[in-house]
């Protein structure tokens, strides 16, 4: 409908592609005692109602979202997330990830909303390795896709992604490009007693770039009205669930 578009439509999602010589970086200490105190007494608040349960048979594992308390921090930590990854940033979104016996994390890569990530460790029964690829290009090019089968083991095993791991104890964290690197963990590992893992992930994206994550604001971002009636057509079509 309107190619001239195309060009200046693609460019200016660039914002969200991570340079390839980012590397993850791990942070010792992003708060301090009293802070993680706090944080340990606000998980042990939380009560089933709280518990979001969507990902509990994927991942092994209960989520809250955007937490009055962790939003607060997540807004504390913006300067230290800029710096590390050399860019301002500004939040996206947060979330707890408890994580009991079933825990694991199967590979994949996340939307453009965590283009950056600070994943926190708050509290595990055992070390639980997390493994990061380099940084990849996207979208993918059709020689870049999986076969069919077992693809979660083809992107594990692949020599091109060059895996590296990082384990982190309570009170560390580790930095990373959700949306460019691959990211997984295998089966929480076994310890003495419960299995678990508790972290805290704040999300971020380029600062002053969070309505071009929204596909309702493009016709006016981009001038194209028609993009308007065509999402507006396509809701018309969406089942309703049930």
């Amino acid at each position: 409908t309107r190619p001239e578009v195309l060009r200046p439509f693609v460019d200016a999602f660039r914002i969200f592609h991570t340079p390839p010589t980012f590397r993850v970086s791990l942070l010792e200490r992003i708060f301090d005692d009293d802070t993680m105190a706090e944080i340990r007494r606000v998980v042990g608040s939380l009560r089933p109602p709280d518990l979001e349960l969507h990902e509990a048979r994927a991942f092994g594992r209960f989520v809250v979202h955007d937490h009055p308390h962790f939003t607060a921090l997540h807004h504390r930590v913006v300067p230290i997330v800029s710096g590390v990854v050399g860019e301002p940033v500004e939040p996206a979104y947060n979330f707890l990830s408890l994580y009991g016996n079933l825990g694991v994390c199967p590979p994949h890569m996340d939307s453009p909303e965590a283009k950056w990530t600070l994943d926190l460790c708050v509290g595990q029964s055992a070390p639980w390795p997390i493994y990061f690829s380099q940084v990849c290009p996207w979208p993918e090019s059709g020689s870049d896709t999986w076969g069919d089968g077992d693809w979660e083991e083809q992107i594990k095993r692949s020599p091109s992604l060059r895996f590296t791991s990082c384990t982190l104890e309570p009170g560390q964290a580790v930095v990373f490009s959700g949306s460019s690197q691959w990211h997984y963990r295998d089966a929480i590992p076994d310890g003495p007693g419960r299995k678990f893992a508790e972290l805290l992930f704040f999300h971020f994206v380029p600062k002053g770039s969070a309505a071009l994550l929204r596909p309702e604001n493009w016709a006016r971002l981009f001038g194209v009205p028609e993009l308007r009636r065509a999402r507006s057509a396509v809701n018309a079509e969406r089942p309703v669930a049930g």
